[in-house]
Formats: structure tokens, sequence, C-alpha cells
């Protein structure tokens, strides 16, 4: 399969245009039975439409019912608890309103979203709702091109303009669990966010550090990481905070799919949470009550998110949404629970000092 999108879509006037035929002999030729066609003039037509990578795209015909479409929902990953939720609400939306959803996942790997992206052209939806890898931007623009609908959930694509989007407001989300430490005493305090190349990795990142900066703290590099969404990078990153000469007292895990390795990690150090290290994490699970002491989260709003995002989508399909972008973004809820200690005074003055956790 090769990965390579052409920059416009061919129509099916273009096919008739370049095969010297009209198009309703083209239309004969995609309706097998429902007209004579010489057996010539059909070689003819279908090797044009090879020529022009002309994809007949069922889904056009439906754009102004009101039912009986389909759309592609594509996600990284469905092991990640918040995209189980998001596809689950998705799904509901969606079949609520007479739509079917082709899911698909991409593992967040690049490589095979774009693989996923070009055999999109040769399906027959009208849309496709997606939390991207936040790579491949070409192929998400080509998609647009080939008159495919795209509305990103979640994260979207700093370099694509013209995207709808609907996702948490994450910088102020960063910003308020910072704050929330803050509040409490913690001054060294460190954060776990997903790749930077993501808007919800960079958001994060950006929401700490104002936070940090609007009560005088300076950035320290070594208290915050970058950490893919698979695999042990957050355990690891976590060890090596803790292991800092001067630790923090708390963390803010901004990486879903990494929070529970990460507290397998700091369990197998010695690390007791609260009283050793506060921990706060994205986004919010039902086993996050259950755990010992329970964890202070940042909860995202997953039923609203799907509402919009499949609501904008339906609009776009049917033509009722008009030529502005939508960008939705929606608060999130700092959940207080156990995983949070105040740090007294006196504690404060020796994390200064460099004497660490007290």
């Amino acid at each position: 399969m090769t990965n390579e999108l052409p920059a416009k879509a061919a129509t099916i006037k273009d096919v008739a245009r370049a095969a010297g035929v009209s198009v309703s002999v083209v239309s004969r030729v995609l309706n097998d039975g429902s007209g004579p066609v010489a057996p010539d003039t059909r070689e003819r037509v279908l090797a044009v439409m090879e020529q022009l990578a002309y994809r007949p795209r069922s889904a056009a015909r439906d754009l102004n019912r009101a039912t009986g479409f389909s759309v592609a929902l594509v996600v990284p990953d469905l092991t990640n608890p918040l995209f189980a939720r998001l596809a689950d609400r998705i799904v509901w939306e969606a079949r609520a309103r007479g739509v079917h959803v082709v899911l698909m996942t991409t593992q967040e790997d690049p490589y095979l979203e774009r693989e996923l992206l070009v055999s999109l052209l040769d399906r027959s939806v009208g849309g496709v709702i997606a939390i991207p890898t936040g790579e491949n931007a070409d192929h998400w623009q080509a998609l647009r091109t080939h008159g495919i609908h795209v509305v990103f959930v979640s994260r979207s694509i700093e370099s694509l303009r013209g995207i709808d989007s609907v996702s948490i407001r994450n910088t102020e989300a960063a910003a308020a669990a910072t704050t929330y430490l803050l509040d409490r005493g913690h001054r060294r305090i460190g954060l776990l966010s997903g790749p930077s190349q993501t808007t919800t990795g960079s958001r994060r990142l950006g929401g700490y550090r104002g936070a940090l900066g609007a009560v005088g703290i300076a950035d320290d590099p070594a208290l915050h990481r970058h950490v893919p969404f698979l695999g042990q990078a957050g355990a690891d990153a976590a060890a090596a905070i803790v292991s800092l000469p001067d630790p923090p007292t708390a963390l803010i895990v901004a990486n879903t799919a990494q929070v529970q390795g990460i507290l397998v990690r700091l369990r197998a150090l010695g690390v007791r949470v609260p009283d050793d290290l506060s921990v706060i994490v994205f986004d919010d699970a039902p086993w996050m009550e259950l755990v010992d002491p329970p964890l202070t989260s940042v909860r995202q709003p997953t039923d609203l998110m799907a509402m919009h995002a499949i609501e904008i989508l339906v609009a776009r399909m049917q033509g009722r949404a008009g030529s502005e972008t939508r960008t939705v973004e929606v608060s999130a809820e700092l959940i207080e629970r156990g995983s949070v200690a105040t740090r007294p005074v006196a504690a404060v003055a020796a994390t200064r000092r460099g004497d660490g956790p007290q």
C-alpha cells in the first residue's frame, strides 16, 4: 500500500472528460447492470479511473440525509481508559443520530496512522473523528481535500488550520493542578506529560510552567519530562525524577496512559504517597477511588466531548455547519482525594535547602 495521497480528488466529471464519454456512461460503469456499456468503453473508463485515482464514495450520496451514513473513529489505543470511554460515548451519540461508526486504532504509531488515512479514501465514510498522533499533517489535510470531513477530539495538530476540534482546556487544567499543589506548600513539583508533538503534551507543560512562574518559581527542566503514551518510559522518568539530589515533593502525571505504570514503579521504589510524594493524575477512572490513598485527579468530561464531536461532524456532513472552523474547549474538573499532602512551612524551607522530603 502506498502512503501517498493525490493532491486533489478527481470527480466523476473529470473521469468522463478524460475518457471522452458522458457522466451517465461513467455512472453505468460504476453501477454495473444499470445500463449498457460497450466493452472497450468500459475498459477505457476504468483505465482513466485508475490513472486519476478516482475513488467513488457512496457516502457522498447520503450527506443530505438525517441518517444512514458512516463515519470513521480513529483512536490511538483502546487500553487507555480515557480513549475507551471517549470511543464508547462517540459510538453511543452516533447511534442516537442514525450514524454508523467504523472503529480504527493506530497504536500511537504515525506510520500505521498514515496507512489508515490512505485506506479511508476507499471506504464509504463521509467523515472522521480522530485522536491524532500529532504527525501526518499532510495526510490529514489531503483527506479533507478529498471531501472527507475531519473533527479532532482530545488532541489536535498545531500546524493544521481549518480542522474542527474538541478538547479540554489543557493549559488551564495543568495550571489548576499545579496551583493546587502550590497552595498546599509544594515548591518542587514534577510533571510527566505526553510527547511534545501532541497538543496535550505541549499545552499541559505550558500551563505547569505558567503557574510556577506566577509565584516566582523558576522552571527546572530536570523536573519535567515528555514521555510516550506506550511502554515503560513513564515509569523510568518517574524513577529518575524522584532520585534527583533535590527531588520533588509532588508529581503531576499529565499522561493518562502512564498512570498505572508510574504508580507501580513508585511503590517498588518505596516512595509513599502522599507522605513522600504527593500525586495528581490526568484523567479520572473508577479504580482511582479504590487505591490507597485514592488519587486526586483531573477529570475530563468525556460525555460532553463526545457529544460536541459528533454534532459538529454530522453538521459538516449535512452542510449545516457554515465555513467557520469550530474549536470547542471544555473545562476539566479537579477531583480532590487523598493523594496530596499539605506541606508545613518548615518542610517547605527544608526542601528549598535541598534536604529532600520530610
